[in-house]
């Protein structure tokens, strides 16, 4: 058994349990109050934990309670489960196919292969209480109950920050176990760490991530650090595995690990500072020096807390219902933690071939932009660029132009990216929408004709096209304007089994593309590409009114069965997937019949219901798929919107609130639903704009956006004005007579003016002005 240091320490541990108090002592206006992290993460993905960090950071710290274990498949949960009763230590790299460069506090025996949940005492893990634990945006606190050691992290964008304070014992040690594999970073294939002889601890890892593996074979994510500590050890040595090296400074090869042991005092602190990059060692010393050289613990948390508050406070909701402010803020929260920084403080960043890129300067030396890691953008126009291009124009600006470096680099747009390597996550690749969004949106101070081009060949292109593009079935659906099925292929699934709903998506980006096309003046590609958007009627089927796979003669397939997902449908099936046609719902409700089409969706939204609109309690990322409605996954997101197009808002605003209500909760382990998959922060920023009232089915494509109307929870809302891209006035809602039994809008009313029908133009948010909605009892469909 481990050393239990309680009865030497009970009089600092009081004091060490006051933290939560100290770090709740918030003004009374501050909205990290209404941050829980710890939301959703029973069975959560690796990138999805990481309270230590900046917003959009690199630098994101935070405890690991089963990261050792990585995953088979890449995607798997992984990292920090609410259910674990111990944490392994404090990685300090979170995104998607990123994970490593662990540090770890131990006390006692020197230990250094993590221990086991079911076995802790074999390894170095310690056990904690919920109760000795806080977490919140920029900063993360717990009490090791096996060791009497109190851990902190926060951050800067691209410095980490861990604090550990330790009991009197005289074998106290830090791990800084680099060499091993962690959280969705796949297999180890080298690392470094080594001791300096002014005192810092350096090293790299380099990683081969399952996702990249699939889609750019041989290619590497590295992970540099350069990190100081305010305290010399009295010794120090080198570990790989168990094997156990005292007074070496330095070791390479996988598995690579060192250790420093210092003598403490009771309630003695060691902070460490640690640079990150993924380009140097040098450049995360440059870091270092840049943003955290003079910066103390203290300074860094405070500094972190006031860049997450004003990051919130773009949007200010008002409710008497406090669980709902915490969805709210919470959800906003995991929008603006994914994505975050790949580039270092000079503008160097990791290219897709593994060289080093410079991003151009300004006349004061600093970058134009950043550049950004992201999983697949699948999905995510139905959430984060619709929040993106509300509140923050200037990151889609800036991920904009950091999309395009990798499409300089290397000819193609990468749908998903690892240090710009090829993650494409489900095959497809739907940058181009995204980028013509932003255009049409109004965010357009990046290089047009560069963007445009990548656009238009991401949709048209299939010649020689990298599997880690995506779409590596596009020449097929330019051909014949829809995908053909095959019950079997050769290679990849993501090249032959997903036909069905690779035409509908297809469809939909040839759609939006062809929007900006069209603002451009380029009538050719604007008439080919409409004539694309118009695919997805190939395989509507009159008769069952559903959308069923073709093959490539032309018929239907044989044994269809409507509830299959993976025949055709990529995780989902032809009931979710034939209301997938967001850029054109008028002639998909005209198909089905407006009344069938209403007592259709109608039907399914009760149904989903008794599942919570998911899978119902069962703990798995995938549960749902063969449901008539899954919110877990993206390509039903849009659904319970379209009543606004069949002239029954009502029931939009109906299914909306139950969505907002029972599908999302505030616990570890009913969160997102129960166990589905987050997927940086689009779960959360649909809640976010879904329980404003706003959202758009076409997701912001069209030449002037729109939005569509709903029925918001709070009485107040306010989305800042951006001077920089749009007026720079407000926009604000007031919801009069709003409560949870007046769910249903009597009257909109914008800048005095009577709306009526549920939408509004984007450029109306932009321009800022209020909305005033009425609220009442009963359903009302026209205005």
């Amino acid at each position: 058994m481990k050393p239990n240091f309680f009865i030497k320490i009970r009089r600092i541990v009081i004091a060490l349990m006051v933290f939560p108090c100290v770090l709740f002592a918030q003004s009374a206006n501050s909205l990290l109050q209404y941050v829980n992290p710890n939301i959703g993460t029973a069975h959560c993905r690796w990138f999805h934990y990481a309270p230590g960090a900046f917003p959009f950071g690199m630098a994101k710290p935070g405890p690991s309670t089963n990261g050792s274990l990585s995953n088979a498949n890449g995607w798997e949960a992984t990292g920090y489960d609410y259910r674990d009763e111990s944490i392994e230590g404090f990685p300090n790299f979170h995104e998607f196919q990123v994970g490593g460069i662990v540090f770890a506090p131990i006390t006692g025996q020197l230990q250094t292969v993590p221990g086991k949940a079911e076995n802790p005492n074999e390894g170095y893990r310690s056990r904690f209480d919920k109760k000795d634990e806080v977490a919140t945006a920029g900063y993360y606190g717990v009490l090791l109950k096996d060791y009497g050691i109190k851990a902190e992290v926060t951050a800067t964008p691209r410095v980490a920050f861990h604090r550990y304070i330790f009991p009197e014992n005289k074998q106290s040690h830090i791990l800084f176990d680099i060499g091993n594999k962690q959280g969705e970073s796949g297999e180890v294939k080298d690392a470094k760490v080594v001791l300096t002889a002014d005192g810092r601890i350096e090293g790299f890892v380099v990683t081969l991530p399952v996702y990249v593996q699939k889609y750019q074979p041989g290619a590497e994510v590295t992970m540099f650090f350069s990190a100081v500590l305010d305290k010399n050890p009295k010794s120090f040595g080198v570990f790989r595995g168990k094997e156990i090296t005292a007074g070496k400074n330095e070791l390479s090869g996988k598995g690579a690990g060192l250790y420093l042991t210092f003598d403490t005092k009771a309630g003695e602190s060691i902070t460490i500072k640690a640079g990150l990059s993924y380009t140097s060692i040098e450049n995360a010393r440059l870091n270092l020096t840049a943003e955290a050289e003079q910066l103390k613990f203290d300074d860094a948390k405070e500094q972190s807390a006031k860049a997450w508050n004003n990051s919130l406070n773009r949007i200010q909701v008002e409710t008497p219902v406090y669980n709902d402010k915490v969805k709210f803020y919470t959800g906003l929260y995991h929008a603006l933690l994914g994505r975050g920084l790949a580039s270092d403080v000079n503008g160097a960043y990791p290219k897709n071939d593994g060289s080093v890129g410079q991003i151009p300067l300004d006349k004061n030396g600093k970058p134009l932009h950043h550049h950004y890691n992201t999983d697949a953008i699948w999905g995510a126009f139905w959430n984060l660029t619709q929040l993106w291009a509300l509140a923050y124009p200037e990151y889609y600006s800036d991920w904009v132009k950091s999309q395009l470096l990798v499409y300089k680099d290397t000819g193609w747009l990468g749908d998903g990216i690892a240090n710009s390597k090829f993650v494409s996550g489900v095959g497809t690749n739907f940058v181009s929408l995204a980028i013509a969004n932003a255009y049409v949106s109004g965010i357009r101070d990046f290089d047009i004709n560069l963007g445009y081009e990548a656009a238009v060949k991401n949709e048209l292109d299939g010649k020689n096209r990298p599997f880690g593009a995506g779409k590596s079935d596009v020449a097929q659906f330019v051909k014949n304007g829809y995908v053909g099925h095959l019950d079997k292929g050769i290679g990849g699934s993501e090249t032959w089994q997903f036909s069905a709903s690779h035409t509908l998506e297809y469809s939909f980006s040839s759609y939006a593309v062809a929007q900006w096309a069209k603002l451009l003046g380029k009538k050719r590609d604007y008439q080919q590409l409409i004539q694309l958007s118009k695919g997805w009627q190939h395989l509507f089927n009159p008769e069952l009114k559903l959308i069923q796979p073709k093959l490539e003669n032309g018929a239907f397939i044989a044994n269809f069965n409507p509830s299959k997902p993976w025949r055709g449908f990529q995780e989902g099936n032809s009931w979710q997937y034939t209301f997938y046609v967001p850029h054109d719902p008028l002639t998909l409700i005209a198909k089905i019949g407006r009344n069938t089409f209403n007592s259709r969706l109608d039907s399914v939204f009760r149904t989903a219901q008794k599942n919570a609109f998911g899978g119902g309690k069962v703990i798995d990322a995938f549960s749902g798929l063969e449901s008539l409605y899954n919110h877990g996954n993206q390509p039903s997101l849009h659904t319970s919107w379209l009543f606004n197009f069949s002239q029954k808002p009502s029931l939009t605003q109906k299914w909306v609130r139950a969505i907002c209500n029972e599908f999302y909760g505030v616990e570890g382990i009913h969160g997102y639903g129960y166990g589905q998959d987050e997927d940086q922060g689009q779960l959360g920023a649909w809640y976010v704009i879904s329980s404003m009232g706003l959202f758009d089915v076409a997701g912001l494509t069209d030449s002037k956006p729109q939005l569509g109307l709903g029925s918001p929870l709070f009485t107040k809302i306010k989305i800042k004005g951006n001077k920089k891209y749009y007026s720079g006035k407000d926009f604000e809602i007031e919801v009069k007579n709003n409560n949870a039994e007046n769910m249903y809008v009597q009257s909109f009313t914008l800048n005095g003016n009577t709306l009526h029908k549920p939408f509004i133009p984007l450029s109306a948010v932009q321009k800022g002005g209020k909305l005033v909605i009425e609220m009442g009892k009963e359903p009302k469909d026209q205005y």
